[in-house]
């Protein structure tokens, strides 16, 4: 499967999905509901677990788990992006109908950026094997910084660089245009020409901030598989299934109170495991363990002890 028409087939394939997805099943700019985002939830996460046994099956147990060990981490570490998307959307008050069309447009954009960084972290890992120690130093500082993080330290759009350059650099209308990223607008000399809704900033804001996740994400997984395609496609994945992740968690993100520290523990243990491989090598079984088992454990006690966490 790793081959020029394995990546081809891959990316055909999503391509086939997302155009079946915005083309004809949400056609329509509506309100996502609650009972069709676990639905697609659930279509993204059987998709995911299909390719991983297709992996396993032409590949071998060994990419398999790797390509599982990896998709897990991903999707749990995109639970982190919820919670900034619910604020971005909430800052700028965005009509539950068009958040599906700014979290489609971008997840396309995702998908472009997550790959050119993946390509070159991988032309780094392979020329300088040494990166892989810094990528562990840099992952077990994020998961310490995001252990000790406040509430208060949370994302606030207002102060974002993309939005006050964004607002320099091109006109904006003041108010939505349905689901239209740019309308043609009247400039100040009477001539027309083209603005920017404040749903393209949105999409701009969401774009640039996965960006940001993706320097934490995509180092992980370099500690569970330097194969780029493995490393691509468990990314990919878990990219896809985040739109309807978000459907469905977004009203009920901000209970699962420990799960931002299970991510920090995921984080460190992750780094760690790249700065000791010299020293200690763990199995992939054992880390795909660790990484369930801590992420279980945390949602667990989110759901058991909900009101010591707001204390």
């Amino acid at each position: 499967m790793n081959s020029l028409w394995g990546w081809i087939g891959f990316n055909v394939v999503v391509l086939a999905i997302l155009a079946l997805d915005l083309g004809v099943l949400h056609k329509r700019a509506e309100k996502v509901s609650v009972r069709e985002a676990a639905t697609w939830s659930g279509v993204w996460v059987a998709l995911s677990l299909s390719f991983a046994l297709a992996i396993y099956l032409t590949m071998g147990k060994q990419s398999g788990l790797e390509f599982l060990t990896g998709y897990l981490i991903e999707y749990a570490l995109s639970v982190d992006n919820i919670f900034v998307f619910v604020l971005i959307f909430a800052y700028f008050n965005v009509p539950e109908r068009y958040q599906h069309r700014v979290l489609f447009w971008g997840i396309i954009g995702a998908l472009v950026l997550r790959g050119v960084m993946i390509v070159a972290g991988s032309a780094l890992v392979t020329r300088f094997a040494w990166t892989l120690y810094i990528f562990g130093a840099f992952l077990v500082f994020t998961g310490i910084r995001m252990a000790l993080q406040k509430d208060e330290a949370a994302y606030n759009p207002e102060h974002d660089p993309v939005l006050r350059l964004s607002r320099k650099l091109i006109p904006v209308s003041s108010e939505y245009h349905g689901d239209s990223f740019f309308i043609r607008a009247g400039g100040k000399d009477g001539r027309s020409g083209f603005a920017a809704t404040p749903l393209f900033i949105v999409l701009l804001i969401v774009d640039t901030t996965d960006i940001i996740f993706a320097t934490d994400s995509i180092p992980a997984i370099f500690a569970v598989t330097r194969d780029p395609f493995i490393v691509y496609t468990s990314n990919i994945c878990a990219v896809l299934g985040l739109r309807a992740l978000y459907f469905l968690l977004a009203g009920v993100v901000d209970k699962f109170i420990y799960l931002k520290l299970g991510l920090s523990i995921v984080l460190i243990f992750i780094g760690l495991k790249m700065l000791l491989e010299h020293f200690v090598h763990i199995p992939i079984v054992a880390s795909l363990g660790v990484v369930g088992a801590v992420l279980g454990s945390s949602i667990w006690a989110s759901i058991k002890w909900p009101r010591l966490g707001t204390k």
